[in-house]
């Protein structure tokens, strides 16, 4: 297939044109470079030995896209352009709606003009809101107890390509709910490098290791989990980028939504511990209070994906660790 990678630039987007590439598809990645660099392209270039065509749009210039999807015969979208951090999101709702939102409807405008009928959608974990159950299903409620603007927009975006495929029958549209993506692909040369001040754990103990943050900061060591720090599920990257090309194979008209995660839960201070263990050397970190709305523990019931997509996660946070190091190492 012809596919169109919006954010593809970005730390999935750019390992799923890797994984898409090497499948035999035709990849053209859009992306505005808010939060990712061009020099992306050629090093996907290198690995595949196959340049995408990149286009430097905004999803907002709608004579631009319009433009693109003219000239592109698509037969695809996979879609992770949007901002995404949750403490900006906060303090700044309208830039995040005005993106997020209006941004995908911008999208889903041109390929309805020039009948591009299938997209992927790259969603999050946080549409499931604060909930009692610590293990994620699909067959759980969505979007309620949101606790942050970002997340409200995956919700959204969610119900705006439900309501899309009632309307049209013939539209397929798959979102893909990730819990904590982690990693790099091995051979170094891309991971993740975000232009903003990051707030994920990975990026963060990146920067502590390179020396750009003194310390790490974990936020609460009283709850209810066996070492008392927050306890997530951490996905390989590449474990999520070949989860999209299992999603293309097996999309079909209808809304249809899974999880990507690997059904198991990582504390924080064994996140530390797996990255020390690595690298050989301690990182700095300070145990701080409690965050507002961090939850003690969740993680991924990926087996409807297993089921229906043919696909479960195969790395460990050990190769995440490892390949992150490796990746590191072309920054020094």
């Amino acid at each position: 297939m012809k596919i169109l990678l919006t954010g593809g630039t970005g730390y999935i987007g750019s390992h799923t044109a890797i994984e898409l590439i090497n499948a035999g598809h035709d990849v053209e990645i859009l992306d505005n470079l808010y939060n990712s660099k061009a020099s992306v392209i050629n090093k996907i270039a290198k690995i595949t030995g196959i340049k995408p065509k990149f286009h430097q749009i905004d999803l907002l210039d709608n004579k631009k896209l319009d433009r693109l999807f003219k000239k592109s015969s698509l037969d695809a979208v996979i879609h992770f352009a949007g901002y995404k951090a949750v403490g900006e999101s906060v303090e700044k709702p309208l830039k995040y709606y005005k993106n997020n939102v209006y941004g995908t409807i911008s999208l889903l405008e041109s390929m309805q003009k020039h009948n591009v009928n299938k997209i992927i959608f790259s969603s999050s974990a946080t549409v499931y809101g604060t909930q009692e159950i610590v293990k994620y299903s699909e067959k759980m409620q969505t979007g309620a107890g949101i606790t942050n603007p970002y997340s409200q927009t995956k919700y959204v975006i969610e119900q705006i390509l439900k309501d899309l495929t009632i309307a049209n029958p013939d539209f397929e549209a798959m979102t893909l709910r990730y819990f904590n993506p982690i990693g790099a692909h091995s051979s170094g040369l891309i991971g993740e490098d975000p232009n903003d001040i990051p707030n994920n754990l990975m990026p963060i103990i990146m920067k502590v290791a390179m020396g750009e943050i003194p310390e790490l900061s974990v936020y609460g060591d009283d709850y209810d989990t066996p070492d008392g720090t927050p306890m997530r599920d951490y996905i390989h990257v590449v474990d999520l980028a070949k989860g999209h090309l299992s999603a293309l194979n097996k999309i079909r008209p209808g809304f249809l939504a899974y999880n990507l995660g690997t059904g198991k839960a990582t504390s924080v201070l064994e996140m530390i511990k797996a990255f020390e263990k690595a690298s050989g050397k301690p990182l700095p970190h300070k145990i701080t209070s409690r965050r507002p709305g961090d939850l003690a523990k969740f993680y991924a019931d990926p087996s409807k994906a297993k089921k229906e997509l043919g696909w479960h996660a195969e790395l460990t946070i050990e190769d995440a660790m490892r390949d992150t190091l490796n990746y590191l190492a072309n920054f020094r």
